[in-house]
């Protein structure tokens, strides 16, 4: 076959699609595509709360979130790639595979954080700074510190709540109570979300030589009461926007039902401590954020924050 005016043979065509492919996976890989899209619906939620209608900043919203979120995603794996190869849930990250460089790295956060900046920025510039500052505090704070002191996990809670903030910013182009309610939130939930995750895979942080559970005796009794007693706080706080008369009684009820629930997971941990029900509860943790914040949404009273 003849394309532009140079012959190529079927499985020399063949191969150019595979690895055209292969390069999509790792760039989707690289980003880590899924979460970064699980982030934006933190913001999605924010944003509708916040009384958020209009089509074309949604748009900006989602995407320019989209594409910080996985230049944060990116950058880290630029900084850990050397500790990458150590663990058996990174080995084979693209960078460690040497299916992307670190030039091709750098160069593929610069165009994400960039154009996602200046989507949040065509929001208003309050958006584009806390778009900003999550990946400042992400990549420059949170990561570097993982090595070094389990505090790294309170740090990387401050980006890791940002999300439902600038959804809530986006909207209405001012901090206030709700943003910084809707950010208390999920910044409580951030403690027993990655500590069952570093629980779970804790050998494996181990050999990147990370130590994140808030014990040092890491898989401890300590630990798993630390656990639950961060669960336990989650039930009122996540009834702020009921107590602010900004939901009504089935945000009460639901929400008491998820947190009580939630509870019980860690409770269960701090019973056994075994690794079944830290992985159960990391489960319940990906489920309960986008049910209570869209419980939120769909619970607003009318008038209240329009």
């Amino acid at each position: 076959m003849i394309i532009f005016g140079v012959k190529y043979s079927a499985m020399e065509i063949a191969a150019n699609k595979i690895s055209l492919i292969d390069k999509l996976k790792a760039y989707l890989v690289f980003t880590k595509f899924r979460l970064s899209a699980l982030v934006i619906v933190s913001a999605l939620s924010g944003f509708l709360f916040a009384g958020g209608i209009d089509g074309y900043q949604m748009t900006l919203l989602l995407i320019g979130g989209l594409l910080v979120t996985a230049a944060s995603n990116g950058s880290n794996q630029i900084w850990e790639r050397d500790l990458d190869k150590l663990m058996k849930r990174t080995e084979r990250r693209p960078i460690p595979m040497q299916h992307m460089s670190v030039f091709e790295g750098v160069i593929v956060v610069g165009i994400c954080l960039l154009i996602g900046t200046y989507m949040l920025y065509q929001i208003n510039m309050y958006s584009a700074v806390l778009g900003v500052l999550a990946f400042v505090m992400y990549v420059f704070l949170y990561t570097p510190l993982k090595r070094i002191t389990p505090w790294a996990v309170f740090v990387g809670a401050f980006p890791g709540a940002i999300p439902p903030m600038l959804g809530a910013i986006a909207a209405t182009g001012e901090f206030g109570l709700v943003p910084g309610v809707l950010f208390f939130v999920q910044f409580t939930w951030q403690f027993p979300h990655f500590w069952a995750i570093a629980w779970v895979s804790y050998d494996d942080y181990k050999a990147g030589g990370f130590s994140l559970l808030p014990s040092r005796e890491g898989k401890s009794k300590n630990s798993a009461f630390q656990i639950a007693v961060y669960s336990l706080a989650l039930i009122p706080f996540s009834l702020l926007p009921w107590i602010m008369e900004w939901t009504g009684t089935i945000s009460l009820i639901i929400a008491l039902m998820l947190g009580i629930a939630f509870f019980l997971y860690s409770y269960r941990l701090l019973v056994t401590c075994d690794d079944r029900d830290a992985r159960k509860l990391m489960f319940a943790s990906f489920l309960y954020l986008p049910i209570i914040q869209f419980l939120y949404v769909f619970d607003r009273l009318p008038g209240v924050m329009d």
